[in-house]
């Protein structure tokens, strides 16, 4: 089976790039410096800083070997190229929460860098998946962990 693809706007692409990059320009030598000062301080055995370090350098390995799987699997979505008659992935939406009465703007994003608390939404997610396809004017119903939520596309921009 082969490997899912990992869907990425431009941004995110970005994003990932330059946490690739700061992890191993930047953290990597700061953790090797806190390694060899630890080292410096003698006994290794009972060294809570050295067992720290240590912890720290596998965390960031682990990161640059994750970033480094998503990015040879990644689909760039071009927001300036979406086709905005219907919602996909790249688009903003602007929606209507019946729940609340309010508009909300959502961007449709995929799940490597959804944020909900910042309004960006996975193509993946319950309200997400369910809004791919949707035209302006339409009205859906979604059922969350957090209950059935109901939602009406009032926009579709980039």
């Amino acid at each position: 089976m082969p490997d899912k693809k990992v869907v990425l706007t431009y941004h995110g692409l970005q994003e990932l790039e330059e946490e690739l990059t700061n992890l191993k320009l930047v953290r990597r030598k700061d953790v090797a410096m806190k390694i060899k000062e630890a080292r410096e301080q003698g006994d290794l055995s009972e060294n809570a800083e050295y067992d720290a370090a240590k912890d720290e350098q596998g965390e960031i390995e682990s990161r640059i070997v994750e970033i480094e799987k998503l990015l040879k699997k990644v689909e760039v979505i071009d927001e300036d190229e979406v086709d905005l008659g219907t919602i996909g992935v790249g688009c903003k939406v602007r929606l209507f929460d019946y729940d609340y009465d309010e508009e909300i703007d959502y961007a449709i994003v995929g799940s490597t860098e959804a944020d909900p608390l910042h309004f960006k939404l996975s193509n993946e997610s319950p309200v997400g998946s369910r809004l791919i396809g949707q035209l302006v004017g339409d009205i859906i119903e979604v059922d969350t962990p957090a209950g059935l939520m109901k939602f009406k596309v009032l926009e579709i921009h980039r």
